[in-house]
């Protein structure tokens, strides 16, 4: 119940119990206070009918994720950043007490109408979803919590593929053959790509992951290094791994830490790494189609299971945390089968 006081000042003083809430505020006129107090002691009933404090009219869904990157999401990948920084650019204008399944729709559509396929706009509708969880249960606010997965779900009824193309493109002896004469013919190459492959083959590690190890996190006795925030689908940040540096792998280290004591064990910029593969792919004679640096990854994970390594063992080498995520960068063929049998 609302009680209003004057103070000396002229001005009012309302003071709003209710429902075990309670909220003071000053204002000018007593008009300005009675419409305050009827707002909070509505947001009370709503509170204590559901739990959830109502939204307010003016909040827009900019302000809410702008809310969410200041005290949750920061500092955030680059693709996650660029997705929320496009939900701002697409849906921020939208009043959250608005925001329905029709305004997704039409949000789909414009994204459709972009280019964009099912794959993205799954995890556009997937961090939008995560976002409105965040509000409801972190800030009490009452979101549709669900509509943007029901958003997600409704994709396939648009014929829309969400889910991401198995690939399983390797290498071959003749491609890395050219690629390495290729290389090593090159004078002046800032970026040694010949090492670089070799060494992403010998661990199975990620360009960022190799450009981004660093000599105080070597250890030369374990013949081990850590990978300091490995890439992981719930949680990048903090989440650091000690792999064994195989036989193939310290034979490359060795030489380069002669003297070193701190730094990058491989100076260079990950963008670097990927546009000077690229090249390469496209000057050799006959050109190679269609392979990535992230492809070495498959074919260095294939030949952990070659060696004789188990799941345990190669996930620990990959980061992979289930045997259905590290399955898609296998290649086993029928024939390994056989030779690990002999």
């Amino acid at each position: 119940m609302a009680t209003f006081s004057q103070l000396p000042s002229g001005k009012w003083r309302v003071q709003v119990r209710k429902s075990g809430m309670y909220r003071a505020q000053t204002f000018q006129l007593k008009s300005e206070a009675r419409n305050w107090a009827t707002a909070i002691e509505a947001q009370a009933s709503h509170i204590a009918a559901g739990g959830y404090a109502p939204v307010p009219k003016s909040a827009t869904l900019k302000d809410l994720l702008d809310l969410y990157v200041e005290t949750f999401a920061k500092p955030a990948g680059k693709s996650k950043a660029a997705t929320l920084s496009m939900l701002v650019r697409e849906l921020g204008a939208v009043k959250l007490a608005s925001l329905n399944a029709v305004t997704l729709r039409n949000f789909v559509d414009r994204r459709q109408k972009a280019g964009a396929g099912g794959v993205t706009i799954a995890g556009d509708l997937s961090t939008l979803s995560a976002v409105m969880k965040w509000g409801k249960h972190a800030r009490n606010l009452d979101l549709p919590e669900r509509l943007a997965l029901d958003a997600r779900a409704a994709l396939v009824h648009r014929g829309l593929n969400t889910r991401s193309m198995e690939r399983d493109r390797e290498p071959t002896d003749d491609e890395l053959n050219r690629l390495y004469e290729l290389w090593d013919a090159s004078t002046g190459r800032k970026v040694p790509m010949s090492l670089l492959c070799r060494f992403a083959l010998a661990t199975g590690m990620r360009q960022a992951e190799i450009c981004g190890l660093k000599l105080s996190d070597l250890d030369s006795a374990a013949k081990s290094i850590i990978i300091r925030d490995r890439k992981d689908p719930k949680n990048k940040q903090g989440n650091d791994q000690t792999v064994a540096l195989l036989p193939d792998a310290w034979a490359i280290v060795e030489p380069l830490i002669k003297g070193r004591k701190s730094g990058l064990l491989f100076p260079y910029r990950a963008d670097s790494v990927s546009a000077a593969f690229t090249r390469g792919c496209k000057a050799v004679e006959p050109p190679i189609i269609d392979l990535h640096f992230h492809d070495l990854r498959h074919r260095a994970t294939a030949s952990f299971f070659r060696m004789g390594l188990g799941i345990p063992q190669v996930a620990l080498l990959t980061g992979h945390k289930t045997w259905a995520m590290l399955r898609r960068y296998t290649n086993i063929t029928a024939a390994d089968v056989h030779n690990a049998v002999k």
